[in-house]
């Protein structure tokens, strides 16, 4: 029995169902109990709450969110020799525990909810990690379907979701994820914790949906972030050249110095260049 519930151990349920960590799939299982305990009290309280969870693996988080309180939660897995594990899971919480065979990047839990409140919570798989990240930031209409994130990443990651400005990690996750959500690191989980063990150190990361982000249009946002830290050791007045309009007249229209660089631009920053991205090729089209 685990400490959190009266289910087999993990080592256990991993040896008897041959579920052995496959690099290919960028699986790392956390078995760890109170490790995946203390990631699922991070998401809380989780009463009423249907919880997304992208890679469940043998289960453990999985386990610690329905222990938790979890009204719900729809586990989405492409590994299928995971369903033997959830399935006794799903048993043992009759009703809580939905299992999704497929690929969490092109599925789209919405028609799943209820229209209660809806969480992320995952020790993401690190290969699709950041991209899956992304994908929920840009999620329209905003505000999204979800009202917190609680993910686990590589620490490099992790520190660039949060980075904000004048940070060497600061880049266009930065911007990207700052504009959209409030951003904390709440703790890290050390290589030792996971089988196989990773070579670095995971964080475990809480995003917080802004429900009135700074008005610009996403894509606008994504393109200047872009080009900025593409080549962040330049300044703003040549690295945005390709945008295809004057950089300087750009940076001057944004009420910003053309001759900073990316890393020195707050979020706010780049909102207005944005903004003044969208004036300046609505001009370029109406002059031709």
């Amino acid at each position: 029995m685990s400490g959190i519930d009266d289910l087999p151990p993990l080592r256990e349920v991993i040896k008897r169902h041959d579920l052995q960590a496959r690099k290919s799939l960028g699986q790392n299982f956390l078995l760890d109990l109170n490790l995946t305990a203390r990631i699922a009290r991070a998401a809380g309280p989780l009463e009423g709450v249907t919880v997304v969870e992208i890679g469940p693996g043998p289960g453990g988080l999985t386990r610690a969110l329905l222990a938790t309180g979890a009204a719900r939660v729809i586990a989405v897995e492409r590994d299928e020799r995971a369903l033997g594990p959830l399935q006794e899971i799903a048993a043992h919480y009759p009703g809580r525990l939905e299992i999704v065979l497929g690929d969490a990047q092109t599925f789209d839990p919405r028609p799943m909810l209820d229209g209660g409140p809806a969480r992320i919570v995952a020790n993401l798989p690190y290969n699709i990690g950041t991209q899956l990240l992304i994908d929920w930031l840009c999620t329209e209409p905003w505000p999204p379907w979800y009202d917190m994130m609680v993910l686990m990443f590589q620490r490099e990651v992790a520190e660039r979701i949060v980075a904000v400005g004048d940070d060497e990690a600061y880049g266009r996750l930065g911007v990207l994820a700052n504009w959209r959500a409030e951003t904390k690191i709440l703790f890290d989980i050390s290589p030792a914790a996971f089988t196989p063990p990773p070579k670095v150190t995971s964080s475990v990361v809480r995003l917080k949906p802004r429900p009135n982000p700074d008005a610009c249009e996403r894509r606008l946002l994504e393109q200047v972030a872009g080009a900025a830290f593409n080549q962040r050791r330049k300044m703003l007045r040549q690295s945005l050249k390709p945008l295809g309009v004057d950089p300087e007249k750009l940076a001057a229209a944004a009420g910003i110095d053309g001759t900073r660089r990316a890393e020195t631009v707050p979020v706010s920053g780049f909102v207005a260049m944005a903004n003044a991205l969208a004036e300046l090729r609505k001009a370029a089209k109406t002059a031709t």
